[in-house]
């Protein structure tokens, strides 16, 4: 099957002569949650923008639905949601006006079933009559995905979605992004919030200085690239490390009181039983021992160090 969105060799350059987009390309599967992880800056935006209509590119293409932006705008436009980062709203419109009005906007018949759907499912119906401008920054965004849900769109954008957002809002977002996607919506969203992305994304991208450094499945990619940690609590603190124990390029940390060992969990071995063996031998006493796996967080941050 053909994917939904395919990016081949996107190139954007400002007036400023600034390059936001260095040849980007990758494909996006109908149904899935893709999270475009990157530092402010890195071109997440450009990206989306470029795929929604509302920036044209320098060169390169971008196929939706088999529809190139460019060229066919309305058929692709038609069929894609986009939440933007920005709380863009009409401030003395009523909440079930203006989502109402953005569903218009898109060719769509009036659907006042839908609407309120959304609405319920996003815990708005009960300000449905409430200005704009009465609501707060996170009912403000809220409205933004119903605007944006409003003409049922087979792709929806979330751009920075729960900037400004309290937890509890969050969660009720995401529980929606989940329905949407058991709908068969396919699903974009860009976050600084890491931990979101390692729940709910299928596949996870990472995005910096207008490059792609990496698209993966999201547990290939905790396979592939998460390490383990093995922290050894010690007795009694040192400040030098023994010299039988430089071979396992050691750190220390707690003032002295805890080693740590970094391995890869999916080799043959980890060499944590002849670690142990060493440590015995050069006199040190253990006081506990634990493991923990690096993070998607961790991954990311490495990955953008690297290419810094």
């Amino acid at each position: 099957m053909a994917p939904i969105v395919s990016v081949s060799h996107l190139v954007k350059t400002y007036g400023s002569g600034f390059q936001a987009l260095k040849g980007v390309s990758l494909d996006i599967e109908e149904g899935e949650i893709l999270a475009l992880l990157g530092p402010n800056g890195a071109g997440k935006t450009t990206l989306i923008s470029i795929i929604c209509g509302i920036v044209n590119p320098s060169s390169g293409t971008v196929l939706v639905n088999g529809h190139d932006v460019v060229k066919d705008f309305r058929a692709t436009r038609a069929i894609i949601g986009l939440v933007p980062q920005e709380l863009t709203t009409d401030q003395f419109e009523t909440v079930w006006n203006t989502v109402s009005f953005s569903r218009g906007l898109h060719g769509k018949k009036a659907n006042p079933a839908h609407i309120e759907k959304v609405l319920r499912d996003l815990s708005l119906w009960d300000k449905k009559d409430n200005m704009l401008r009465e609501l707060s920054g996170g009912m403000k965004r809220r409205v933004l995905i119903a605007k944006a849900l409003s003409h049922e769109p087979r792709i929806l954008f979330l751009d920075e979605p729960t900037a400004g957002v309290d937890v509890n809002l969050r969660k009720d977002m995401w529980k929606v992004v989940q329905t949407l996607r058991e709908g068969g919506v396919t699903i974009i969203l860009t976050t600084h919030y890491i931990e979101e992305a390692e729940e709910i994304a299928d596949r996870v991208g990472v995005i910096n200085g207008g490059e792609i450094l990496l698209i993966e499945e999201k547990s290939a990619l905790m396979k592939t690239l998460g390490r383990k940690q093995l922290r050894i609590e010690l007795a009694e603190p040192v400040t030098v490390l023994p010299q039988g124990l430089e071979p396992y390029h050691l750190k220390l940390e707690d003032d002295g009181g805890r080693l740590i060992y970094d391995y890869d969990a999916s080799g043959g071995r980890t060499g944590i039983t002849t670690l142990l063996a060493a440590i015995a031998e050069a006199g040190l006493r253990i006081k506990d021992i634990s493991t923990r796996q690096s993070t998607l967080e961790d991954i990311f941050v490495e990955l953008v160090e690297k290419r810094a």
